[in-house]
């Protein structure tokens, strides 16, 4: 069932646009969250050190958004001429590339972390917390991708709340944590990057699940033979 087809109300209509509205505000809780508790609890360096270096962590963790909305124009398009095997493997191929996209850009950020900092500005005093941070965020990177790509793909396959409750939940996991690794255990910036990992966890691995397994949902993860061609459209769509 293509639960995108029909007719659209006003309420239909914002039920689908409010969902990934509110998911963004809350996957930009993460760094204000990491921010407070690592300002008050790790001091003004360490604070300093991931403000720093977050910019070049989120473009890596933004290729998710640019899989994820250029991917679920493509499949919706398709889902929309009736072809719901072809939009499946296409909304296969763009996520297992931006599974191996994390892991390979993950691996990467983590080995060139000092020169990265360094790059950005990156004293002595807060190359350590920065290259800390780094290379534990880096070590979820596929799963803040995930994170980033399911938000769209859940709304054309026709649950968008269920993109919602990941997303609040993954917030609420990343402050809980933050406070248990931070101003409990000291943990200072590598207790941060693992609250936040963590949290992108619990916002992508359930949804991965739910693909993988689910009966109703209009889009069903599979394997397929890698092609270049719909994930090359994908992203110049995004």
């Amino acid at each position: 069932m293509n639960r995108l087809a029909g007719h659209y109300t006003y309420g239909r209509l914002l039920r689908y646009c409010l969902a990934p509205v509110a998911m963004m505000v809350f996957s930009s809780i993460y760094g204000v969250v990491d921010g407070f508790f690592v300002s008050n609890w790790a001091g003004q360096t360490a604070f300093a050190a991931v403000n720093l270096i977050m910019p070049a962590l989120m473009i890596l963790g933004g290729l998710g958004f640019m899989y994820g909305t250029g991917g679920t124009a493509l499949a919706a398009r398709t889902l929309g001429e009736g072809k719901k095997e072809l939009a499946s493997r296409y909304f296969s191929m763009v996520t297992w590339t931006a599974v191996v996209t994390g892991v390979l850009t993950g691996a990467l950020g983590s080995i060139f972390a000092p020169d990265i900092a360094r790059l950005l500005g990156a004293d002595a005093g807060m190359m350590q917390d920065c290259v800390e941070y780094a290379r534990v965020i880096l070590f979820f990177n596929a799963t803040f991708i995930l994170q980033n790509v399911f938000q769209s793909f859940l709304a054309a396959a026709g649950r968008p709340g269920l993109g919602f409750v990941c997303t609040v939940a993954a917030g609420i996991t990343n402050m809980i944590l933050d406070w248990l690794f931070i101003a409990v255990f000291g943990w200072g910036t590598s207790g941060a990057a693992l609250a936040t990992g963590l949290g992108t966890c619990v916002g992508s691995i359930p949804p991965l699940v739910w693909f993988m397994t689910s009966r109703s949902s209009s889009l069903r993860l599979m394997a397929v033979v890698p092609a270049a061609g719909p994930v090359a459209r994908a992203c110049p769509s995004s």
